[in-house]
């Protein structure tokens, strides 16, 4: 009787959680069913996978952070892109101004159609992102990078002088605002971050980044990225393996990881994605060194497989359809 007496508690405590935080406040990690979201591709398979929904949700923030070259930007630029095939708007805010025309073009983005923004200050950087948000046109608006948004009052102040906790209260008060916005215009707003290393800290987790703790609270999928392997043809380095693991996911189970390979002529590798992925599943087989699907040969080893696929696109959308399937996701 007692333990019914609990679990009847727990029952009411869990609901009481939800009914004052949402959805996907609580759950336990088995019986975890993702939230009915709107989404955007990442533009990678695997890592759509692993984040429950089939991409990123719609009227969220996402923060994305990793080390230097670990594929941050480019992965929001295959989120724009996706978001412009949908017939969405996408906007870029430039604030580390570092973006590359030409690598977005070939990743798939419409640059001509893109909005960009250079901001002066981290203020005016928020101030544009408010503004487009609130027109309720813009699907997708990346912040590039929540380090390069600098307060007005530090850039006005002296060389040297110390400037205590004005980007954290910069970005709390945006975020509050942000946040609800979103919610109603279904806006994805993806904010781009480094990791920094904790002076002296020698237990628990040395790295942080930057922004104070709201991007981490108000964040509903936190990624982050880190380069594992080079990809080489000879001696020549052509690409990076880059491992994506799922820190928060307020709209499905957390933790869950994904592998994709990121070329530096061509973005994320579509092709080698689904065919890994599809090789993990058992949908594709190894017959020797060649790759087949549904007995028919796709290539010898992985660059054979990937370049039949860009070949024959119809092959490449059947292997999606048989994965989406597999998986049971819907995008």
């Amino acid at each position: 009787m007692k333990k019914n007496k609990e679990k009847k508690s727990l029952k009411e405590a869990l609901e009481e959680i939800k009914q004052k935080f949402g959805e996907g406040a609580i759950m336990k990690l088995k019986e975890a069913q993702p939230v009915s979201v709107d989404v955007i591709s990442t533009g990678s398979f695997s890592l759509d996978l692993a984040l429950g929904v089939g991409g990123v949700p719609r009227g969220r923030v996402i923060e994305i952070y990793g080390p230097e070259s670990s594929g941050k930007t480019t992965l929001a630029l295959h989120i724009l892109a996706e978001a412009q095939r949908m017939g969405g708007v996408g906007a870029f805010i430039d604030a580390e101004h570092a973006l590359d025309p030409d690598y977005a073009r070939k990743i798939g983005v419409n640059v001509e159609e893109l909005l960009i923004s250079q901001p002066d200050s981290g203020e005016q950087a928020l101030q544009i992102v408010e503004t487009l948000i609130r027109s309720g046109e813009v699907d997708a608006v990346v912040v590039d990078s929540v380090a390069a948004l600098a307060p007005q009052a530090e850039i006005e102040g002296e060389m040297g002088e110390f400037q205590i906790g004005l980007q954290a209260r910069m970005m709390s008060q945006a975020l509050r605002k942000l946040s609800g916005l979103i919610s109603k215009t279904k806006t994805v707003l993806i904010f781009l971050n480094q990791t920094r290393m904790k002076i002296g800290q020698l237990v628990g987790n040395p790295e942080t980044t930057p922004g104070g703790l709201a991007l981490k609270f108000y964040a509903s999928v936190r990624i982050e990225l880190k380069r594992i392997a080079q990809l080489k043809k000879g001696d020549e380095i052509i690409g990076s393996r880059i491992k994506a693991k799922i820190v928060k996911n307020k709209v499905a189970p957390p933790f869950k990881v994904a592998e994709f390979d990121i070329y530096y002529n061509e973005g994320i590798s579509k092709e080698a994605d689904l065919i890994n992925t599809a090789l993990k599943a058992g949908l594709i087989k190894k017959s020797g060194s060649w790759l087949e699907f549904e007995n028919k040969k796709l290539g010898q080893g992985l660059e054979g497989a990937k370049q039949f696929l860009k070949e024959n696109p119809e092959i490449r959308e059947k292997i999606r359809e048989k994965l989406l399937s597999h998986f049971s996701l819907k995008t």
